[in-house]
């Protein structure tokens, strides 16, 4: 007796290859890391230096070594992240120790958003947003080629009204 896949189940190997995000999304990621750590950093040696409060260090010093281990972990998580277009659904997945894969069905798509941050824009980046009826889905594609995230978009954007047009 052969052993099947139980019904439902997402096909992770089958119908193409994963896309992956722009190598240059790394810096983004990495800038906004050392901002984060720097702002957090130095509030936190305000409150000693000026409040005198020594209490402020110790998160400071936790901020700082999060920051620097995720500093560490930034290539992996950049290529860890990818997406798939299926016959019915955009598959897209994220994550290192705890891998997430969402698939959203282009009949379910009611919009797509490209978003450009400052250092994304300057790289010329775009993140590319689907908002479905589940507010639970939340997928975001970043760091995608500013050229390659509007084709995408108006691709999903045709197939999204086709297949809402066969419901």
């Amino acid at each position: 007796m052969s052993e099947q896949e139980p019904p439902g189940r997402l096909d992770l190997i089958d119908e193409g290859e994963w896309m992956r995000v722009s190598p240059k999304y790394i810096v983004v990621e990495v800038v906004g890391t050392i901002i984060f750590g720097l702002v957090a950093c130095g509030a936190a040696l305000a409150l000693w230096l000026v409040g005198g409060q020594t209490w402020a260090l110790y998160p400071g010093a936790v901020i700082l070594l999060v920051a620097l281990i995720s500093l560490i972990l930034e290539p992996r998580r950049m290529r860890s992240i990818g997406y798939r277009l299926r016959s019915d659904d955009l598959l897209f997945r994220r994550g290192i120790m705890f891998q997430r894969f969402v698939s959203v069905p282009y009949g379910r798509m009611q919009l797509i958003d490209i978003t450009r941050g400052p250092v994304a824009r300057w790289l010329g980046l775009a993140d590319l947003k689907f908002v479905t009826a589940a507010a639970s889905t939340g997928v975001s594609i970043p760091g995608l080629p500013q050229a390659e995230a509007e084709e995408l978009r108006d691709r999903l954007v045709d197939l999204a009204e086709s297949r809402r047009a066969g419901l």
